[in-house]
């Protein structure tokens, strides 16, 4: 049976991170390049950055998984959350428990900060991940919408903002 530890990631992480976070993009059909990864890999290197990375590491060293996760401000709730934004584990390491390793990762980290909650999304159509976030969290009624600010009609009135 393999061990596997939940790590933050060090510089030589790179690679095995990059290799998740493309699959991770693949899976949710978007493209990914050079540029946008090493912005994201600089994030995460970066103390002052809200963006921060759980690794699932095995015991044999290889990067099983990874986490993306953020605080927010909950202003209605006078209070701040977690933002997962990204989780994925390697296909070929699924259904062994990695994915409740960062689930229970995520959960001590919100405890230790205090924060609220903490949310995610995910596809509707990702049957076998909301399996698991079924069973590690609640469903919301909340309906999310995505706004391109480039072509938002609201944008074009160009009023500025006083």
């Amino acid at each position: 049976m393999t061990t596997v530890t939940i790590v933050r990631p060090t510089l030589a992480d790179k690679p095995a991170w990059r290799r998740l976070y493309d699959g991770y993009a693949r899976f949710y059909k978007r493209p990914m390049n050079d540029a946008k990864a090493n912005l994201v890999w600089s994030w995460i290197q970066d103390p002052n950055h809200p963006v921060e990375c759980l690794l699932a590491r095995a015991d044999d060293g290889a990067i099983v998984g990874l986490a993306h996760v953020r605080e927010y401000p909950r202003p209605l709730l006078g209070g701040l959350g977690g933002y997962l934004d990204d989780l994925f584990v390697d296909p070929a390491r699924r259904g062994g428990g990695i994915v409740d390793l960062m689930f229970a990762a995520v959960a001590e980290l919100a405890a230790e900060r205090g924060w609220i909650s903490v949310q995610w999304k995910t596809a509707e159509d990702n049957y076998r991940a909301r399996a698991v976030y079924d069973r590690v969290g609640r469903k919301t009624h909340w309906i999310t919408y995505e706004m391109d600010p480039a072509q938002s009609d609201a944008a074009s009135d160009k009023k500025p903002i006083t």
